[in-house]
């Protein structure tokens, strides 16, 4: 197998899969779907990197092997330690000091 084929493979599986899990979501209720729309999210974004690397002809091949390449790389997703909620602590104390920054660059005009 080349390598393009691998990897066009391995993304028609993961797209089937992402499909498949889509339709189950939107079966549930409501709540139900937004107790999931973390998962959901990731896994489009992992979907949105597949399209943006090419794995080697092994590594798209030993991904190929898994039965649910989608649910297995998200569940190692969860096993990791992602800088997201760091991110975000980040951006919400940057937002703050850029208010406070305005709030004395407007009081200092108003003197």
């Amino acid at each position: 197998m080349i390598n393009k084929e691998a990897n066009d493979k391995l993304y028609e599986k993961m797209t089937a899969e992402q499909d498949k899990y889509r339709k189950w979501l939107l079966s549930l209720p409501p709540q139900e779907i937004l107790n999931h729309a973390y998962e959901y999210t990731v896994r489009e974004d992992v979907m949105c990197s597949l399209e943006d690397i090419e794995l080697d002809e092994r590594d798209a091949v030993a991904l190929l092997k898994s039965p649910a390449p989608l649910e297995d790389i998200y569940k190692d997703w969860q096993k990791r330690d992602p800088t997201y909620m760091e991110d975000i602590r980040d951006t919400i104390l940057d937002r703050a000091r850029k208010n406070i920054q305005r709030e004395k660059d407007r009081a200092g005009r108003d003197r």
